[in-house]
């Protein structure tokens, strides 16, 4: 009778090695290759990070910190509004391709005469370009995925 314990310990302990956990097999896209064949890993998801920069390429960058997960760029007029210009902060707060782990903010000044004023952007600006951001990483993740 004390043999069967014993056995149903040995044989349970190699298939609990097989669990995985969130946490340890997350795909976050960190790893990229960088020049030389050297390996970086992006201290925030890479899928979310990548796409946050494609979204944004039609404004110029004033930083951007791939370890931090932060994104900002500079003053934006876009031709068909010359006296209004955007400027967006994006920030990535987490290394799983999630929702929550992605924030935008996005200021908007006015021009009134040859200055410059606050004034607030529209409500869903920033949810457009976190909406973009994350259809952007989702192709971007299962594009990765694709064995052809």
């Amino acid at each position: 009778m004390r043999l069967l314990p014993v056995l149903f310990v040995a044989l349970a302990l190699p298939l609990a090695a097989c669990g995985s956990s969130s946490s340890t097999n997350m795909d976050t896209g960190a790893t990229v290759t960088g020049t030389n064949g050297n390996r970086l890993t992006l201290g925030v998801n890479s899928y979310l990070w990548h796409a946050a920069l494609d979204t944004l390429s039609f404004m110029p960058l004033a930083s951007a910190d791939p370890f931090g997960g932060v994104i900002i760029t500079d003053w934006y007029v876009a031709p068909n509004a010359p006296d209004e210009r955007l400027k967006v902060t994006v920030y990535i707060m987490d290394r799983a391709l999630r929702a929550d782990g992605l924030k935008v903010a996005v200021f908007r000044q006015t021009r009134s005469g040859a200055s410059w004023a606050d004034a607030a952007p529209n409500a869903d600006t920033s949810h457009r370009l976190e909406d973009s951001i994350l259809t952007r990483a989702r192709t971007l993740r299962l594009a990765s995925m694709d064995p052809g």
